[in-house]
């Protein structure tokens, strides 16, 4: 138990009243609705299947380049189907250039941001590029570790505005503007801002958008999309039931309820073993393998007793036949340094025995190889200012 209790912020499960709409995109139509729009601008279906093949096949976003739609009505047709939605204020890179991370303004004014982070390839793991993507302006789930969820909740995210985030990242890469030339982006984290479970519809919008294949979606694997909740039970339990196989993430960071109450305020609605319980269902249904994130803080969650409980939890659930099947990974983050936080990282010594205790009792684990902490991009520091 910390010494003195976490004082947090409320809980915000609905944004604000009176929040306008981000303007209507083609990544927010599912194919059906395209139709519908095309009537509406008076022109055949066959040219929004032109437009959605420059955005989701060409990752390409400029009037000018889509030469195959009437040069009279080109500018027409692209504003009304690709409005611009994410405006760039300003790119920090770091690592060498190969993390870069966006800060985006939003059509009323909100900022949000992006990490875009390659990785070369090396010990049996072929390259890869993943975009941590951001799905609120802010966040109302008030984790008192986190930068992003001390600033609140403005807002939900489109479907549009998560898309055009991949789009650009997949642009970045595909161009070489990531150091070590033109390559492909592989893998989406929903570990941006914002909780994805609380934007539910928008968010697996996105995600069947990303996995269709062009000129319906940009056709990455659901393999490689990786979302993450704090543990809103019953959004887990619904993806259950989506038949998209993405990787879940369930942001634990304590394996018992008086220490998590503080540190993961959503554990007041949703005690540990609802959530890890939905965790579960999760990869028994899905037969994919769930991770389970702990940011490790000195002191406060990292004692070894703690990662004996955090393995006996873990254990609890399995394949109910007197085995398990590896059903969870446990990844351990560095605690990233936020701005006033009276909190640090755990030494290494005792990061390096919560690791051999878990891997003890048969859980797999792996500490995070962080990024771009040195311009605020890594996990928990994302704040958004313009400052």
């Amino acid at each position: 138990m910390s010494e003195e209790p976490v004082k947090t912020l409320p809980l915000v499960f609905e944004q604000p009243r009176g929040r306008k709409k981000p303007p209507r995109h083609l990544a927010d139509l599912t194919p059906e609705e395209r139709q519908a729009v095309a009537a509406e601008l008076g022109e055949p279906a066959f040219r929004v299947k032109q437009v959605a093949h420059h955005y989701y096949a060409r990752l390409e976003r400029e009037p000018e380049a889509m030469t195959d739609l009437p040069a009279a009505q080109r500018e027409r047709i692209a504003a009304a189907l690709l409005p611009e939605l994410l405006h760039p204020l300003r790119t920090l890179e770091a690592d060498g250039g190969t993390t870069r991370k966006t800060l985006w303004r939003l059509f009323d004014g909100a900022l949000v941001e992006s990490v875009l982070m390659r990785y070369s390839a090396g010990a049996g793991r072929s390259e890869r590029a993943t975009l941590c993507v951001s799905s609120q302006a802010g966040c109302g789930m008030a984790c008192p570790f986190c930068a992003t969820g001390q600033g609140g909740l403005q807002r939900n995210m489109s479907t549009g505005e998560i898309i055009d985030q991949v789009v650009d990242g997949a642009a970045a890469m595909a161009s070489g503007l990531v150091t070590g030339g033109p390559g492909r982006l592989s893998n989406i984290v929903f570990m941006g801002m914002g909780e994805p479970m609380a934007n539910y519809k928008a968010v697996i919008g996105a995600i069947r958008r990303m996995v269709a294949p062009a000129p319906d979606g940009l056709g990455l694997s659901a393999r490689n999309i990786t979302l993450s909740t704090v543990g809103l039970v019953p959004r887990i339990r619904q993806l259950t039931e989506e038949g998209i196989p993405v990787t879940l993430a369930l942001s634990l960071h304590a394996p018992d309820d008086e220490l998590r109450d503080e540190l993961v305020p959503i554990n007041t609605r949703f005690k540990v073993h609802e959530a890890v319980e939905a965790a579960w269902e999760y990869a028994r249904t899905t037969k994919r393998r769930v991770s389970i994130e702990y940011a490790m803080m000195r002191d406060i969650n990292d004692q070894a007793w703690r990662a004996d409980l955090l393995g006996d939890v873990l254990n609890s659930y399995g394949d109910g036949a007197g085995g398990r099947w590896g059903w969870v990974h446990v990844n351990l983050i560095p605690l990233n340094p936020t701005p006033g936080s009276k909190w640090t990282a755990s030494r290494r010594e005792d990061e390096r025995e919560f690791v051999r205790r878990l891997e003890a009792k048969g859980i797999s684990t792996t500490v995070r190889d962080t990024r771009g902490s040195d311009i605020d991009g890594a996990c928990g520091q994302l704040a958004a200012s313009d400052a």
